[in-house]
């Protein structure tokens, strides 16, 4: 049996494929990213140009540490490929993302991309989005409050399920990079993607969801059987 972490390596490694010198990139951030961050970082000590923007405070240690150029968005500018993993891929590469907490720097970052590859081990595939559960970045007055109105919208479009404040392992409200909390979304299933993302949107004092729609242009899965690539249309 082929290790998770083999998988996820063998993914992060075919997208590399994918960069070439003088690109600006978007580093992702999780378990996938992280072994993207390792292999590219060997490319650049051995001479390949690159300029990075990563994804949360974690990735910027490690690309640092690694000796991987980095640069603000705003120092980038427009980005040439953003590379990251996800929690769940569903059809059209609709994505589930955020279960490190970077969901907002990640859209951020993808959205700036002119194209955005995402990376995972073949078990990220789904039929419907919602079983790992969806992150919600909200604003930490009104939290209770805010929540209340998530409910709201969730069963508006269609969704059921249990909401609850992320917390660390000290039993504090989980701080993302920006100050923000997350409550998450225990769902099940999400039939419209499209409108939950619509809904959320319209709560006062949500930052962010973890729906990814219409931003990823490339899957790289990793299975037993190799490397499988799809696109939006291809799922």
């Amino acid at each position: 049996m082929v290790h998770a972490e083999d998988l996820k390596r063998r993914a992060a490694a075919h997208a590399l494929t994918y960069v070439t010198d003088g690109m600006r990139l978007g580093l992702g951030t999780g378990s996938t990213a992280r072994h993207f961050v390792e292999l590219l970082s060997e490319k650049v000590h051995a001479g390949l140009t690159v300029l990075c923007v990563p994804t949360s405070e974690q990735t910027l240690a490690q690309a640092v540490s690694l000796d991987v150029p980095i640069a603000t968005l705003d120092e980038a500018g427009p980005l040439d490929l953003c590379i990251d993993g996800a929690d769940e891929i569903g059809p059209g590469l609709a994505l589930v993302k955020g279960g490190g907490g970077a969901l907002l720097r990640e859209k951020i970052v993808a959205s700036a991309a002119r194209e955005m590859i995402v990376i995972a081990d073949a078990s990220k595939k789904v039929d419907t989005l919602g079983r790992f559960p969806l992150p919600i970045e909200v604003v930490d007055f009104g939290v209770a409050s805010i929540q209340r109105h998530v409910e709201a919208a969730v069963r508006e479009a269609g969704c059921s399920g249990t909401i609850v404040l992320r917390r660390d392992g000290d039993g504090h409200p989980f701080v993302t990079d920006q100050g923000h909390q997350i409550l998450d979304a225990h769902l099940g299933r999400i039939p419209d993607p499209a409108a939950l993302a619509s809904a959320l949107k319209e709560v006062a004092g949500v930052v962010e969801h973890g729906l990814f729609l219409g931003l990823a242009r490339r899957a790289v899965l990793a299975g037993k059987d190799g490397i499988t690539e799809l696109e939006p249309g291809s799922f």
